[in-house]
């Protein structure tokens, strides 16, 4: 390629080999040149922006080629995106405004912001060591030719002169190189001159003209590095190679002939000149290349090279109880007014308590809107079994069988369809999958859920007529295939599209088996959602223990402010309410966000006796107290708090206590509990009879329960966790502590494990996934010896704890949210409240915070990540941020390996 004063250093090798082997068909007569000229502008094309003219600087070479580096100068890094040089600051992008932030109050606990303030008062005296900002270099900035000084060497051997024209070169090709046929002619008309001047230095070449010092340096170096090593000097040193491009063509050369054939080497390394084919040439080089090492060897493990395994610490604490014993709960106690199956206390009190309310759904200013009785209950959920069996298809192919699965997707705010739903599918005997409703096609659950439908099987959908008009839908009206589902057929319940039974036409209600009743969807900690199958048996059995342990009576009135889908929202508030013949009032999310003191209103209207909330709820009316001051709370005779499994759930109890005591609220009526979606109520917290003293809560040491131990905190009370129990085994069960990590080994009494279930009343499958499902539904623990304490399969809740005193369940964190790093385990709740602890009002959304962690040299890494508000200034960012840093570092002894703070409305959430 003969284009001078064009540099070739941005275009990419792949491209100039082109080019080159272009040139070498053209030169064999194998393409015109009008066919070459073209090829060769469509390769050059792309690279015609970046091509840029430069100019050798002919003295500026000569100087440095014939002073060198000075002994006294310090040497300069010459790369591109030098510190020094300037680069485009960026400019952060505009964020989007949202109205209003999801408050997250989990995770509120005086106790602990006290002790987070008191930890950062010991860095009060020291500078704070803010994190400064990155800002971005471009990589096309280079710094000028003269600042680039090759490194200084000390050595004077007798190869200094080698060294010295070796380290010039570098800069001069480094920075400015004229065209590639000027450089490499002129290396060709000066090696026969050169090769007697292998040893000269470059002070020999003061009295020569600039293009030939530059040749003298390219010659001697390539003939430097193909003399044999008898030849040089003894001494070891570091040879640096020059190869010319393989496009480059020297001129007044044939066009077939390459450099290859004019520089070739004989057998003792001493160059000469030859009309060696190039063809064969380029065999021997592929010949002479090493082959490359098996496959097996790229996946070499050398981690024990490049990792040092951390030595165990002699002081670390270490169990030292005896082996724990599995704890049973109260036996379950056998009613004969008690129903065979959940249908069929449904058809009871259809016909006997017709009148009887059974569901008030409220609006969105917190008034009663709707009123569904026992009688429409039982006729409506009939009619949707019948037209679900009937009425779907033709009689020969029916559309729905017994045993298929068929998705719900209603919203919170019409929890009476939802229970027609459900209850219609219990009666066809079609299993009901109640999921979320998708808002839009790239929804952040979508694909998640599609996961679930396709491996439950589900290929129709129940929903409203109202939440069918809300679904995003194609121009032509039809409703949009959402990312990752199956192709679904959609079904409305309203009554008027349901068909009444003929008179000969009853459902079929079994005594309750193995069968599957309902799919309940459970989110993993990877973000896969699988779909929990509860059966029959166990759905009725659930229900009879949760009779027993709330003392359900029939009549009662119940507040339920959780989601009617799912969870606890679902097992008292859908289930076992129906059991019981008891009156739900339902308070919807919307409602709550509206009106947070709606649920305290709606108690002290109906006399409500059971309330089932979250701790968000219990401080949201706290905070809106001051707008009623007539409410009267002492009807309620239990207030289950359905996430009190969380550590940080005793500030909130305690909280709402102090305020509302004054208003009838007595202590003994808080009843935390501790559930999860594969074994469903694991514990809860009996009401007390009035007057009794309230169970001791544990203050526990963060650094023993790091460790996996329980200590007693005596000494920082900056790091101590204030943990209530949640009560005791729920009636029939069977449960165990037993290690997180490797085989289900049973825990010793001072150590924290995970809590394994044993009970007909909880979940049987992953439905769909039986590989997943052995190792969560059939665990078998086993004593210090490896042997199994018994043949019964016990079922993985997911919730580490211990057992306290007098048999009492403690709760510390999820298996999910565990992360270890360095052998300690840090529980990202207790990270998530440390850092809202420090006053993070004007800096970040409290509910949008995420805790994770990621793998570093074979070990765990925490990561935080928070929404930044808008309005956030960067320097009270960059405080907050820092005082974050400092507060974990004091608290749980860990560092963090990264905090940022992202726009709002980033982070992807699963509802």
């Amino acid at each position: 390629m003969a284009d001078r004063g064009v540099d070739f250093s941005g275009i990419p090798k792949e491209v100039r080999d082109h080019l080159a082997e272009l040139e070498l068909e053209l030169s064999e007569g194998d393409i015109t040149q009008k066919g070459y000229e073209k090829k060769r502008a469509k390769l050059l094309g792309p690279f015609l922006p970046q091509i840029t003219s430069v100019v050798l600087a002919l003295p500026d070479i000569q100087q440095q080629v014939s002073s060198g580096p000075s002994s006294g100068e310090p040497s300069r890094d010459c790369s591109p995106a030098s510190p020094e040089a300037p680069g485009p600051s960026s400019s952060s992008g505009g964020r989007r405004n949202r109205s209003g932030g999801t408050r997250d109050d989990r995770y509120r606990s005086d106790i602990h912001t006290e002790a987070v303030q008191a930890a950062l008062a010991k860095h009060k005296e020291e500078k704070m060591a803010l994190p400064m900002p990155t800002k971005r270099r471009s990589a096309f900035v280079q710094s000028p030719a003269e600042d680039c000084t090759p490194p200084d060497t000390s050595s004077a051997s007798e190869d200094e002169g080698s060294l010295r024209r070796q380290a010039a070169l570098s800069a001069v090709l480094a920075q400015s190189l004229q065209s590639p046929d000027y450089w490499i002619n002129r290396s060709v008309q000066s090696s026969s001159s050169t090769s007697s001047s292998t040893s000269s230095t470059l002070s020999h070449g003061e009295n020569k003209t600039p293009t030939s010092a530059l040749a003298d340096i390219l010659a001697s170096t390539r003939i430097e590095n193909s003399v044999p090593p008898d030849v040089t000097s003894s001494t070891p040193e570091r040879r640096l190679r020059v190869d010319l491009p393989p496009n480059a063509m020297p001129r007044g050369m044939p066009r077939g002939q390459s450099r290859t054939s004019m520089l070739d080497t004989t057998a003792d390394g001493v160059p000469v000149n030859s009309r060696v084919s190039t063809k064969i040439q380029q065999l021997l080089n592929t010949l002479k290349r090493p082959k490359r090492p098996p496959l097996s060897d790229f996946f070499l493990d050398d981690s024990e090279e490049i990792v040092e395994v951390p030595q165990p610490d002699p002081n670390t604490p270490r169990p030292e109880g005896r082996q724990i014993i599995p704890v049973k709960g109260e036996p379950l106690g056998v009613v004969s007014n008690w129903p065979p199956a959940l249908q069929a206390a449904l058809a009871r009190w259809g016909a006997s308590q017709a009148k009887s309310p059974a569901l008030t759904t409220l609006d969105v200013t917190g008034k009663p809107l709707y009123t569904l009785t026992y009688g429409k209950l039982w006729s409506r959920s009939l009619k949707l079994a019948y037209t679900l069996l009937n009425k779907l298809g033709t009689k020969n192919e029916p559309v729905l069988r017994p045993g298929d699965r068929v998705a719900l997707v209603y919203p919170n705010t019409d929890p009476a369809m939802f229970w027609v739903a459900f209850y219609g599918c219990l009666l066809a005997e079609v299993i009901p999958v109640p999921i979320e409703v998708p808002l839009s096609r790239q929804d952040a659950g979508s694909l998640q859920i599609g996961f679930l439908l396709g491996s439950c099987g589900v290929g129709l959908a129940l929903t409203s007529e109202i939440c069918l008009k809300g679904l995003p839908k194609t121009p032509q009206g039809e409703i949009m295939q959402f990312k990752g589902w199956p192709r679904m057929k959609w079904v409305v319940t309203d009554t008027k599209y349901l068909t009444k039974p003929s008179k000969d036409w009853q459902p079929h209600i079994p005594t309750a088996n193995t069968d599957t009743a309902y799919i309940e969807y459970k989110a993993s900690k990877e973000g896969t959602v699988m779909g929990v199958a509860v059966s029959k048996i166990a759905l009725l059995t659930h229900c009879q223990a949760l009779t027993q342990a709330c003392n359900y009576c029939e009549g009662e009135t119940l507040v339920n402010v959780l989601d009617c889908k799912k969870d606890m929202g679902l097992w008292h508030g859908v289930l076992t309410s129906v059991m019981n013949r008891i009156h739900t009032i339902t308070v919807p999310y919307a409602v709550m966000k509206a009106c947070p003191m709606s649920w305290v209103q709606r108690v002290h209207i109906h006399k409500a006796r059971v309330a089932v909330v979250k701790c968000r709820d219990l401080h949201w009316a706290m905070m809106a107290h001051r707008d009623q001051r007539d409410t009267n709370l002492s009807s309620i005779r239990m207030l289950i708090v359905a996430d009190g499994a969380n550590p940080w759930s005793v500030s909130s109890c305690d909280a709402f206590l102090n305020v509302f005591q004054s208003h009838g609220l007595k202590p003994e009526v808080i009843c935390p509990c501790a559930s999860s979606p594969e074994a469903l109520t694991v514990a809860i917290r009996r009401p007390g009879a009035r007057g009794t003293a309230l169970p001791a809560r544990a203050i526990l040491s963060m650094g023993g329960l790091s460790h996996g131990v329980i200590r007693v905190n005596t000494e920082d009370k900056n790091s101590a966790l204030t943990v209530q129990d949640v009560g005791h085994v729920m009636p029939g069960a069977l449960m165990c502590i037993v290690k997180p990590d490797g085989p289900p080994q049973l825990c010793k009494t001072d150590e924290i494990g995970e809590i394994v279930l044993n009970s007909r009343a909880g979940g049987t499958l992953y439905y769909g996934l039986p590989g997943v499902t052995k190792n969560t539904f059939e665990v078998i623990p086993v004593n210090q010896a490896g042997a199994p304490i018994g043949d019964i399969p016990f079922t993985r809740t997911g919730l580490l704890g211990f057992v306290g005193p007098g048999s009492l369940v403690f709760v510390v964190g999820k298996n999910e949210g565990l992360l270890t790093v360095s052998g300690r385990r840090h529980n990202a709740d207790d990270l998530v409240a440390t850092a809202l602890a420090v006053e993070p009002v004007k800096t970040v959304y409290r509910g949008r915070i995420a805790v994770f962690s990621v793998t570093v040299f074979y070990d765990e890494r925490i990561v935080i990540v928070a929404e930044q508000r808008p309005d956030a200034s960067e320097e009270d960012s960059f405080q907050w941020m820092s005082r974050v840093l400092q507060a974990i570092d004091s608290i749980h002894q860990v560092g963090l390996y990264c905090l940022a703070l992202v726009p709002a409305n980033t982070l992807p959430c699963y509802r």
